[in-house]
């Protein structure tokens, strides 16, 4: 078991970010804003312990899929979050709406380093394993410059009948 860091009292959840949150993407700003306020500190690079399905959706969002033993072993970041910096990622990540699911899983340190039990924002059970099917199955192993070039902010997305749970009813 890995033991806790100085940097990270008082950030009781590990988050573990695979898309638009990590370092160098489209909604890093988020996490750098938590790590100025010391709400959060990266970790590290990790992986699943498991192979999962990673797709994007409408506008480019990724999502992680609930669906062990399918896809890849996803690359990701580890971070060690507040409580207060949880509450702004689940508002952000849409769970309230059906988006994402803030569940458990285990990610291993890249380069074969410790294990930890995470929470990551899974795609909702509502539609993940229609997504897997819709994207013929092909997922992943990371989150890269090539899908974040097709990202759409929030703010950018046209109105009506756009998001995934309006293609998956």
């Amino acid at each position: 078991m890995r033991r806790q860091k100085e940097s990270e009292k008082g950030k009781p959840h590990l988050i573990y970010a695979y898309g638009t949150l990590k370092q160098g993407f489209p909604n890093h700003g988020l996490m750098q804003e938590l790590i100025s306020k010391d709400d959060a500190v990266l970790l590290g690079s990790y992986l699943t312990e498991q192979p999962y399905p990673l797709v994007c959706g409408p506008h480019g969002i990724p999502y992680l899929i609930k669906l062990p033993g399918s896809g890849h072993r996803v690359k990701g970041e580890l971070y060690a979050v507040s409580d207060d910096a949880v509450v702004g990622l689940d508002e952000f990540e849409g769970l309230s709406d059906g988006y994402y699911e803030r569940l458990p899983m285990v990610a291993e340190e890249e380069g074969g380093g410790g294990r930890v039990v995470a929470e990551a924002y899974w795609g909702h059970r509502r539609f993940g394993e229609v997504l897997w099917q819709m994207k013929g199955e092909v997922g992943l192993r990371e989150y890269g410059e090539d899908e974040a070039r097709e990202y759409v902010r929030k703010e950018d997305r046209p109105g009506g009948k756009n998001t995934i749970l309006d293609i998956v009813r």
